[in-house]
């Protein structure tokens, strides 16, 4: 599990393709690799994947073909920075909500606005999950805990502070990139049962 507080900022050194899957060698800042054992779990943009190797500051993670499918972990090149998160330990404060790192669609993002100290970033994702979007519910986009602001047709945004800017790849982001989105289970699971149950969100 995944509390949403991004650790910082890695970056690809290397993607190795083959047949199935795609080895991704990523270097994180020397003082956040302490502890880290083989088999261990981080989130790379919000994915969950498992240390397979580790060389000093630069760990490797398998990711297989469905995962590259359903995520944007098969855009990544060597020199692109990402999030990352280690998984939570029992006794880790909870500063954003739990996340399982199991990403649900990807979304794209259509605008960028700059008004003084923050910046608001408006993400257009698939119809499909439009039902599990409102405005202040929380939402995870390449890793980060966020809450949502509006919300208009497929199409919503985020608010962000110059400390979230600073400590994640949003204070780099560009107009038609694509991010990985992870629902928030909570409220996927209400929306789910009141639909079986005949009380379906309206189109």
């Amino acid at each position: 599990m995944f509390t949403g507080i991004v650790q910082g900022i890695a970056t690809i050194e290397e993607v190795t393709a083959r047949p199935g899957l795609s080895t991704l060698a990523v270097r994180l800042p020397e003082d956040k690799v302490e502890g880290v054992t083989i088999g261990a779990s981080v989130a790379i943009n919000g994915t969950c994947l498992t240390v397979t190797r580790q060389e000093g500051a630069i760990l490797y993670f398998d990711a297989m073909q469905e995962t590259l499918r359903l995520t944007t972990l098969g855009d990544l090149e060597a020199g692109k920075a990402v999030n990352f998160e280690r998984a939570a330990r029992i006794g880790d404060e909870i500063g954003g909500h739990l996340l399982s790192g199991h990403v649900h669609t990807t979304a794209r993002i259509v605008e960028i606005e700059r008004p003084e100290n923050n910046v608001t970033i408006w993400f257009e994702v698939p119809e499909e999950w439009t039902r599990y979007i409102f405005p202040k519910g929380y939402i995870a986009i390449n890793g980060a805990s966020l809450t949502i602001g509006e919300v208009r047709e497929n199409r919503f945004n985020v608010h962000l502070i110059p400390e979230t800017l600073r400590a994640t790849t949003f204070g780099t982001a560009e107009i038609g990139d694509r991010v990985n989105i992870e629902i928030d289970s909570q409220t996927q699971t209400i929306v789910d049962t009141l639909a079986r149950l005949g009380y379906d969100r309206p189109a």
